[in-house]
């Protein structure tokens, strides 16, 4: 788990590394391990990796699984959660998809599907095992991990218990990593709920995000 954590919060120096990075781009794309799965979902929809990360970026947005319309679109938060998301970080849309910049790599790179009464289904865990280390070990110089949502708090904070608790706790989690609940829509209640988080976390966010591309 330790080692876990800080490959993905990029503190393991790049110098360090005494092989070739492996670029598994093509075979991430090409994947189709969970088609008999996701043909079995309500959706009946088939793979289609949304792969959105580069050599060099600095900034790590760990993210839980595309949804519909980002799985159509094929670019991740390609809708109203992606608008809210850069308001959060302070970034415009042609930074945000700037793969030298920010890389997007979520717990399932695919759309997961809706179960039998239309209710977003979790990322396969068989997705994130393949997948998950290959990609955080192709950008090595990441300095600001944003967690959104519980799987990937649950994955890269080895403390993690609940959502509301891990956002609130950002003093206490290692330098360079923020969590946030998801921007969507359907967390809007819970954003009333806790004022703290716009008051308090997203000032520093946004500083820290700031720090980061403009350095």
């Amino acid at each position: 788990m330790r080692k876990r954590l800080a490959q993905g919060v990029g503190v393991l120096a790049s110098c360090s590394r005494s092989w070739p990075m492996k670029d598994i781009r093509d075979d991430l794309r090409a994947c189709t391990i969970c088609a008999e799965k996701f043909a079995a979902t309500a959706t009946a929809h088939r793979p289609n990796p949304v792969v959105w990360f580069a050599p060099g970026a600095r900034i790590l947005i760990a993210s839980q699984a595309p949804g519909l319309r980002v799985h159509e679109a094929n670019t991740p938060f390609w809708d109203a959660s992606g608008k809210r998301l850069r308001d959060w970080l302070g970034v415009d849309e042609v930074t945000f998809y700037d793969r030298s910049k920010v890389a997007i790599i979520p717990m399932g790179f695919c759309f997961p599907g809706y179960d039998a009464k239309g209710g977003d289904l979790p990322p396969p865990p068989v997705c994130w095992k393949t997948w998950r280390q290959a990609a955080l070990d192709m950008v090595p110089d990441v300095r600001l991990t944003i967690l959104i949502g519980g799987y990937a708090m649950k994955y890269h904070l080895p403390d993690f218990t609940k959502v509301t608790e891990a956002v609130a706790g950002w003093r206490d989690h290692p330098p360079g990593v923020f969590a946030l609940p998801h921007p969507s829509w359907r967390n809007t209640g819970w954003l009333k709920k806790n004022p703290w988080f716009e008051a308090e976390v997203l000032p520093r966010l946004r500083a820290a995000v700031s720090e980061v591309l403009n350095d």
